[in-house]
């Protein structure tokens, strides 16, 4: 499948039973969902999918049914990150082989690497297979910021980096991005509450958190936001804002498998060290997505979530 980096790709959660084992049965329903509303990829295990607590088996396993449950329809893109470059390299090729269309490659974890080492560590993974990759850049989560113009060198040297996943929260980081490379690079958004602004800015498409809960209402965001049809795009948004600003905070995880389970489509099952909310955490949260469910401009989608 050639690799179209556009539209809207959930971040997918990772789906847990009672004994906090993958439920591939739901998982496989679950991506299915997202693609028949208009999701035009699937990223898994990545931060939100809490693939650092999967282990290698389990991941080959979230893929191969993550890649069997969509088909042909749109590429599944395994998120690959580890705190050895040699780890990474395996978890990538063993991506490949599990029919995955993508790469979706992180800096690696623990280790504060200076540019040197983060540069030797990403064209590593991206030249271990064949596969178009995204770099994923989040100083705020991992401490690693790949500025611009170290950007614009990998795009240079690495003739499958395709994208980048931009996740700084400043969206004069996709105009500098794309003054120094044309459209040599695809750029997403990678931070649910400014997609509007990165839009605008110049990204392409959007690896969304809460689009695991709303997939109609952030395909029709994107879409507005694409298109021009700004005024729809603001009254969508709107009301989003504050559902997408979860994505946003430590306990993201936790958060958004909550909405999930508020809107019957998953549960709030998480593996430690992070635990379920509870208490006023827990409160404060449901009324905010109670708010949102009661003043939903898509009640046709609520109902189909039923």
């Amino acid at each position: 499948m050639t690799m179209n980096w556009s539209g809207v790709m959930p971040a997918i959660t990772t789906c847990f039973d009672e004994n906090l084992n993958i439920d591939h049965e739901f998982t496989a329903k679950h991506v299915s969902w997202l693609v028949d509303n208009g999701c035009t990829g699937i990223v898994t295990n990545g931060s939100l999918g809490e693939g650092g607590t999967l282990t290698l088996d389990e991941k080959i396993a979230l893929w191969k049914t993550v890649c069997d449950s969509v088909g042909d329809r749109v590429p599944v893109i395994a998120a690959i990150a580890s705190i050895t470059t040699a780890d990474a390299i395996a978890q990538a090729q063993a991506a490949e082989r599990a029919g995955c269309g993508a790469l979706m490659v992180l800096p690696p974890y623990v280790y504060p690497a200076d540019a040197r080492e983060l540069k030797r560590h990403i064209v590593a993974i991206c030249k271990a297979t064949e596969l178009s990759c995204m770099l994923y850049n989040n100083p705020v989560a991992y401490g690693a910021d790949f500025l611009p113009e170290q950007i614009a060198d990998f795009a240079v040297e690495i003739p499958n980096l395709d994208a980048v996943k931009e996740s700084s929260t400043d969206v004069r980081r996709i105009t500098a991005i794309k003054a120094l490379v044309g459209k040599r690079l695809r750029i997403f958004v990678g931070v649910d509450d400014c997609i509007v602004e990165g839009v605008a800015a110049g990204a392409v498409g959007w690896i969304a958190g809460l689009v695991n809960a709303f997939p109609k209402e952030s395909v029709d965001l994107f879409n507005y936001s694409n298109d021009g049809e700004i005024a729809k795009a603001r009254e969508l948004y709107e009301w989003f804002l504050p559902l997408l600003r979860l994505d946003t905070v430590p306990k993201f995880v936790q958060l958004i498998k909550l909405v999930q389970e508020k809107v019957g489509m998953g549960n709030a099952r998480v593996r430690q060290p992070r635990l379920e909310l509870v208490g006023s955490e827990l409160e404060v949260t449901l009324n905010l997505i109670d708010q949102a469910l009661a003043t939903s401009p898509n009640l046709a989608g609520a109902e189909a979530r039923a």
